[in-house]
């Protein structure tokens, strides 16, 4: 049922950004040839460069569609996990094209600036231009906000562009007017300020999307409310700990997570807890939790209860570890078990884990430590 849902869902979310994206290029497209022929009359390289970014942007959309396509694909035996991860392949190649479109505008407006040459404009070219620059303005929020909806990279990375290009073309209309009324050009050197706020536009995509390649901390909102969900499953949860979600695409995440129940639990209980944890984190965030584990906790809370209380305290005086969790004594064994949280401001992790172990050793000699070594991975 859970599948079913989510490939409707993922369906629906395909054919809006396909529209978007057609949307887009057909604006593009339309804007492209639009100020190619308005440059070339006016001789202005800032309008014909701003052009030829609205064709980089219709070829971005061209990707995002392919990129959206090919992500969608049903999963198979070689690719288990599906290939949702293309769309982050897609928002490279954009980011790389935006960058080549910068360096390739700012070649060109240096060029300009050692063999100048005076544009030629109009009242009617600049008003044509203005018109040009509404219809982006309303393009980019279009794109920018749907992509918001569905989640799409691509579509927010183009949107945020074509707000950008809005802003761009609206400063040949200045460098315009001022020709027009002082006989002052600056076309050249407004060329190369467009060209370095495309760059900026291509590396801040490229940067943003190989984070998201490499993995990225889970949003701190995001977190605590699955773990509030997980929670209200059952009163007897007393925690919810080492959250971790791997990210196959948009909006196709896998989930794992361990949750502190008493250690009178029946193998029947968990099992009953852990299928319904997975139907409601999925119901109400849309995330498939692949593995619950489990951390026993003390029933019988004299001993140890005052034991925990001792291990905190010596555990969280370091204060680079975040947090203690998962604590269990047994008794019969004579053995203890937990695990700790190291912030990644700790300068040598491994060493002030090693110390706090031993501080724990020396202050039960008579126990087993057996001490698990996590990493701050989410809030």
């Amino acid at each position: 049922m859970e599948n079913i849902e989510a490939d409707s869902v993922s369906l629906n979310r395909e054919k809006i950004i396909i529209r978007t994206s057609g949307i887009g290029i057909a604006a593009n497209v339309f804007l492209s040839v639009f100020k190619a022929v308005i440059g070339f009359i006016t001789g202005s390289i800032a309008i014909i460069l701003d052009s030829v970014n609205n064709l980089s942007d219709a070829l971005s959309s061209v990707i995002t569609i392919i990129g959206t396509k090919l992500a969608g694909k049903p999963a198979d035996k070689k690719h288990p996990f599906g290939h949702g991860r293309v769309e982050y392949l897609t928002a490279l190649v954009i980011a790389i094209i935006i960058l080549y479109a910068g360096l390739t505008s700012l070649i060109e407006s240096i060029k300009k600036i050692i063999n100048p040459s005076l544009p030629e404009y109009t009242f009617t070219s600049i008003i044509i231009i203005a018109v040009a620059v509404v219809v982006k303005i309303f393009l980019g929020l279009f794109v920018k906000n749907t992509g918001k909806k569905v989640n799409s990279d691509s579509l927010i990375a183009s949107g945020k562009d074509a707000l950008m290009d809005s802003i761009i073309s609206a400063s040949t209309i200045i460098a315009a007017l001022i020709f027009v009324f002082f006989n002052i050009s600056h076309e050249a050197y407004l060329g190369i300020i467009i060209s370095f706020a495309i760059i900026k536009a291509g590396f801040e995509t490229l940067r943003e999307t190989i984070s998201k390649i490499l993995g990225e901390r889970i949003d701190a909102g995001t977190a605590r409310a699955i773990k509030e969900t997980i929670n209200s499953v059952d009163k007897e949860i007393f925690g919810t700990y080492d959250l971790v979600l791997n990210n196959y695409g948009p909006d196709k995440l896998l989930g794992s997570v361990h949750i502190e129940v008493p250690d009178t639990w029946t193998a029947t209980k968990i099992d009953e807890i852990s299928r319904k944890i997975s139907e409601v984190v999925f119901i109400k965030h849309g995330i498939f939790m692949s593995a619950i584990g489990i951390y026993s906790v003390n029933t019988s809370q004299d001993k140890a209860g005052l034991m925990r209380n001792k291990v905190s305290e010596i555990v969280m005086s370091h204060k680079e570890i975040i947090q203690m969790h998962g604590f269990y004594v047994d008794e019969e064994r004579k053995s203890m078990r937990f695990d700790i949280i190291v912030s990644f401001d700790s300068l040598d992790m491994k060493k002030l884990f090693d110390h706090v172990v031993e501080d724990v050793k020396a202050a039960f000699p008579d126990y087993t430590v057996h001490v698990q070594f996590d990493t701050d991975i989410s809030d």
